[in-house]
This record gives C-alpha cells, structure tokens and sequence, in this order.
C-alpha cells in the first residue's frame, strides 16, 4: 500500500508539472489559462492526448512535436520531473498529512518561480501575491479557534516541525526579514536586484519562518553566486549582463523546506 501511495503521488505530481508548464508559457504574456487549448508553438497543431501524458510524451517524440517536428523546450520535461519529484520527496518526508500538501504546493510555486525567471527574466505578481495571500492564510489558521472541528482534524494531522508549525508572527518577522535584507540591496545597487526578488523575500520568509529563513536565502545566494560565477568563466554572460538571481533565490526554499533543519544543525555543529 505504501509503495502505490507513492507511485499515485508521484504521478499527481508530474500531472501537476503539466500545469506549471501551462503556466510558465502563458502567465509572463497574460494568455488565458484555458483557451486555445494545448497546442505547438511552432505550428499551432491542437496537441492530442498522447502528446500530453507527462515525461513519456517528452521522451516517446525525442524533444520534438510529432506534427512540424519543431524542437519542444527542455524546461517541459525538467519541470514536469521536478514537480513530480517534489511530491515524492513531500510524501517521503511527511507522509499522508497536511504538511505534505502544503509542502507540495510551496515546492510547485518556486518551482514557477525558477522557469518563468529564468526564461522570461520576471517575477510575476500574478504569483507573487496570491502565494503571500495564501501563506498568511495558512499561517493564520493556527490563530483560529480550535473549537473549530474541521481546524481540529487538521491540526492533529500537523507533525512537530515544518511549514504549518510556523505561527504568524514568526513568518511575518521572517518574511520582513527578508524583505528588509534585499531592500537594502536594491537600495546600494538598484541594478543589481529588481523589486520581484524583494517580495519574493518576504515570500521565502512567510513559507519558512525562522530561523530557516536564514538558511534559504544563504543557499540562494550561494547557488546564484556559483552559476554567475560559472558563467563568467566560460563567458556565457558578461558583468553587465542581467542574471535572473530569483531563479536562484527560489531554489533556496525547496531545499530548505525538505532540509532546513538539518542543514542548519550540520553549520551549528560547526562551531
């Protein structure tokens, strides 16, 4: 039973990277979610059901539309793994429980996040907002009354550590935290850091709280430091030239909601 709860996550999981591909194509230049339907880029062919069955129709057709034989992005099949992946490791690491859920949705936000930066050099409020919205309401139903039975069920479901462990005040301390850190930023060096990476911040805070807030934007940094680093050794990119640093700044948060805790127990046992 176990291992079929695993495999039935997991395939949610890259039906639900499907979606995120569908977002990241159409969000940035405000094309409907629904209308027209799924289709090729390249010569608008309607895609067919078999063109659209996660990570198979990707290696089945080698890359490429099966009606113009047009190149189709590596980012489908790379996000379509990674939300996938995401809801195996959730499962793996909370079991049956809120606490897999709601990581789940936080690691398929980020995950948008990464691809939509990365492509389009943008973070959009059109996902920005509704995910600080949606914290503050996850974060605020440990305030409410208890007495509540449906909360009740909910809360007993709650493990000791983890994103609903957070309480309000701590992910709003956290999310201006974070905020402030890159404010500051912006305002010695306005073109190195846009006001998308500055709420996304606050975002990163509200999701992890403290003080792992700390230890997803340090692993942010450090990655978006490493790439760029890489980048200008092999001169894929020049220094003026614009690195899409919340790409970077949203990885830190996935790894952290799976291995805040212990990561920041190794660097404590450092000292």
């Amino acid at each position: 039973m176990e291992i079929l709860l695993f495999v039935i996550f997991t395939l949610l999981g890259l039906a639900v990277g499907s979606f995120l591909n569908v977002l990241i194509d159409r969000l940035p230049s405000r094309k409907s979610l629904v209308r027209p339907s799924s289709h090729c880029d390249a010569c608008e062919h309607k895609l067919s059901f078999f063109d659209l069955i996660p990570v198979l129709s990707y290696l089945i057709l080698r890359g490429r539309c099966r009606y113009c034989q047009a190149h189709i992005p590596l980012r489908v099949l790379l996000v379509e793994v990674g939300s996938g992946l995401v809801f195996f490791l959730s499962y793996l690491r909370f079991g049956l429980s809120a606490e897999f859920a709601i990581t789940a949705l936080w690691c398929c936000v980020f995950l948008a996040i990464i691809f939509i930066d990365w492509e389009y050099k943008l973070i959009l409020n059109r996902i920005t907002y509704p995910a600080i919205l949606a914290a503050l309401v996850i974060l605020g139903i440990d305030s409410i009354s208890s007495d509540w039975s449906v909360l009740t069920y909910i809360k007993s479901s709650w493990p000791e550590s983890g994103v609903l462990s957070i309480d309000i005040l701590n992910g709003i301390i956290a999310g201006a935290i974070g905020f402030a850190f890159f404010f500051i930023v912006f305002l010695i060096n306005p073109r190195g850091m846009g006001m998308g990476d500055i709420k996304l911040a606050f975002l990163i805070g509200l999701v992890t709280g403290l003080p792992l807030v700390v230890v997803a934007l340090l692993i942010g940094i450090l990655i978006g430091g490493i790439v760029a680093v890489i980048f200008l050794l092999l001169r894929k990119k020049g220094r003026k030239d614009v690195i899409p640093y919340g790409t970077f700044l949203a990885i830190g948060p996935i790894i952290t909601l799976f291995w805040g805790n212990e990561i920041l127990d190794w660097y404590l046992g450092l000292f």
